[in-house]
């Protein structure tokens, strides 16, 4: 996220309206903000919330009625709300515990040495806890009893910060040549990408890892297996050197959000994939589809020493990441699939939910300025009592596009080769063609080019569904219009998606937007709150999120360097969705400066709270008042969660529970 200066804004209050289905036009591509502007600049109906200031000017006497019960409302979230702001360690609501449960490079599998950061080597790591925790999915022990005092947690490791990671380095120069990185560092953070199954158990009160757990499991890059499943498995396309069939693919990388399906395995999604890779696109098979995922990135030193990320020495293994894999943490010895159904691209999370009829719908966001919002619906159904018969449900089905309208209605465009513009004489020879090159079906489709959707959550209480949309620094003025997408939108929004009848199968589905994120006191930002939100209550770049078992929306947020000038850190915060307090914010926890705030998972009961806290000591800490240079393995921002010196910031998962017991957030 780019730097911001929300000194020179001035206060903005926006009106929402209800949601209406009309047509859509599939052929047209228009922007998110098009779409806004063609809904509201014709009406502008007040609905929902107000920035407090504006109300009397906006709505009048009605308009402050309804402010006055809204402040008068009971509220869901019974927690004493903490304060915005930033320093060296994390901060959670009054009468809450927040325990380090497992740093990066703490032992996983059964033999793992201790972690010594000055002796780090990859064989180490490959049976440590990984770097950067993201996603966190939860699986309670035995399979099938939902117990929340024993379980399975899978994390995800989506990318590694060499600056803080390894002595004398620095990385936060995007223009180095990576001259430091040598062939055992990189081995070292290859490592440290892929994921974790640990087995947790709650004992007196307190979570802690079981040491020498038969489930607990390291998968990473550099080591493990991974298939090939669905249309593009074995295709010509997907063929290296190394793996003449097309068939089987070492590793996962950037795995940021992802998702755990009903029968209990683990959805592992590949993001930013494109920048592991280097060479030269010019004259290269697969230059058309490379460049529109941004390849090769670049961020990288790996091709350097590895030829499967030099695209001119391999011009297929790119094609081998940017998709949803799949893990049963249930059974450690198992090969990890990835899905080629569910289409290649920037995959965010992969969250699931059991339909009316059977079948089960996977949203899914791509996170990119301009790109699109996907859902994939399985051609087989969920089976309750068997659960080897739902192993290869992921690998048939039908992978849908959204496209927006402006009045309330969208639609769900079918990516099937030959159907529409899918066709050969657009490049496409295969249904295996399509899902290679998700982004540009989807482009010749006309899907609506979002703000970068993040984490797509549904709610299984509600039947709605809540698309993260995080920023969007490129859009250009003129888009800009109540209530959606402002330019250079750095804040983010949250747009609610309503299926007809509880139906996540349908075509068509109703949409509106349930907050416009930011300061509502400051500045032509336009936010759009609950006047019952306190100055603590708002928050910018929503990311990922997790309904509760009552069926609650809980927010986390991503806002990249733009905490330094926001004021706040990232952190987690309760989302009010229902009834007069409907988007009404509460801050519940804040992470340590230069940190990101991802996965949030409840256990079945509510009574804890797994979070994971990624990057400590990195995004945007040059920028902050007495830290006004990068931040380094010797000299980091802060120590966190050690605070021990020679010790360097370690990513970690926290669990929050409830001091004396009882639910989180009741």
């Amino acid at each position: 996220m780019d730097k911001l200066d929300l000194n020179q804004f001035s206060c903005r209050a926006e009106a929402f309206e209800e949601a209406e289905n009309t047509p859509s036009n599939p052929t047209e591509n228009l922007t998110f903000g098009d779409i806004v502007n063609r809904r509201f600049g014709r009406r502008d109906v007040l609905r929902g919330a107000l920035a407090v200031g504006a109300i009397s000017t906006l709505a009048g006497s009605m308009g402050l009625l309804s402010a006055k019960k809204a402040l008068a409302s009971q509220p869901t979230f019974n927690f004493t709300e903490i304060e915005h702001g930033v320093d060296e360690t994390h901060h959670i609501a009054p009468g809450y515990d927040a325990d380090i449960l497992i740093r990066w490079g703490d032992p996983v599998v059964p033999g793992a040495p201790a972690f010594d950061p000055m002796n780090q080597t990859a064989d180490a790591q490959e049976i440590q806890f990984g770097y950067n925790n993201d996603f966190l999915g939860y699986l309670g022990l035995p399979y099938g009893s939902d117990s929340s005092e024993n379980g399975l947690l899978c994390v995800n490791h989506e990318y590694t910060s060499e600056e803080v990671m390894f002595p004398g380095i620095d990385r936060q120069d995007k223009d180095k040549d990576f001259a430091d990185m040598t062939p055992e560092l990189i081995a070292i953070e290859m490592a440290a990408h892929g994921g974790s199954v640990i087995e947790i158990k709650r004992e007196n009160g307190k979570w802690a890892v079981v040491p020498d757990s038969k489930y607990n499991r390291r998968i990473s890059p550099r080591s493990t297996a991974v298939a090939l499943t669905g249309p593009a498995a074995g295709h010509d396309r997907m063929k290296t050197s190394a793996d003449s069939e097309g068939r089987t693919v070492i590793g996962t990388l950037n795995n940021c959000a992802g998702g755990m399906t009903p029968w209990g395995t683990y959805l592992m999604a590949e993001e930013n994939f494109n920048g592991y890779f280097m060479g030269d696109l010019e004259g290269h098979p697969e230059a058309r589809n490379y460049d529109r995922y941004g390849l090769p990135g670049g961020w990288y030193a790996w091709g350097r020493f590895d030829k499967r990320f030099d695209i001119n020495q391999e011009p297929n293994e790119g094609n081998r990441f940017g998709w949803v894999v799949e893990v049963d943490p249930l059974d450690p010895t198992s090969t990890p699939r990835k899905h080629t159904a569910l289409g290649r691209f920037k995959h965010e999370g992969a969250e699931t939910i059991v339909n009316g009829d059977g079948r089960i719908v996977v949203y899914m966001g791509d996170d990119e300025r301009f790109d699109y919002l996907y859902k994939f619906v399985t051609e087989g159904t969920y089976d309750l009592n068997n659960r080897e018969a739902n192993f290869d449900l992921l690998e048939s089905g039908t992978l849908y596009v959204a496209k927006f309208d402006e009045g309330g209605g969208m639609t769900w465009m079918p990516l099937i080769f030959g159907e529409g513009p899918l066709t050969a004489a657009n490049g496409f020879e295969s249904q295996a063609d399509v899902l290679i090159e998700t982004r540009l079906a989807s482009d010749l489709l006309g899907a609506t080019k979002m703000d970068r959707p993040e984490d797509v959550e549904p709610n299984p209480v509600t039947n709605r569904v809540y698309v993260m949309l995080t920023n969007n620094t490129k859009r250009k003025p003129g888009d800009e219009n109540p209530p959606n997408p402002r330019a250079e939108n750095a804040f983010g929004h949250i747009v609610e998606i309503t299926p007809p009848d509880g139906d996540h199968a349908a075509t068509t589905s109703a949409w509106e937007i349930l907050v416009k994120c930011g300061d509502p006191s400051v500045a032509e930002i336009g936010a759009a709150w609950n006047p019952a939100t306190s100055e603590n209550g708002w928050f910018a770049a929503p990311d990922n999120s997790a309904v509760d078992a009552r069926g609650r929306l809980w927010i986390t947020t991503d806002q990249g360097s733009g905490w330094s000038k926001s004021g706040t850190a990232d952190g987690v915060w309760a989302l009010e969705t229902d009834g007069e307090l409907r988007g009404t914010g509460k801050m519940f926890f804040r992470v340590p400066l230069g940190a990101e705030m991802c996965g949030p998972r409840f256990t079945p009961d509510n009574t804890a709270l797994f979070v994971a806290v990624q990057h400590p000591a990195t995004d945007g800490v040059k920028n902050y008042p007495g830290f006004e240079r990068n931040s380094t393995f010797e000299d980091p921002a802060t120590r966190w969660p050690d605070f021990k010196d020679g010790m360097p910031p370690r990513p970690s998962v926290v669990v929050i529970t409830k001091q004396g017991g009882g639910e989180i957030g009741v």
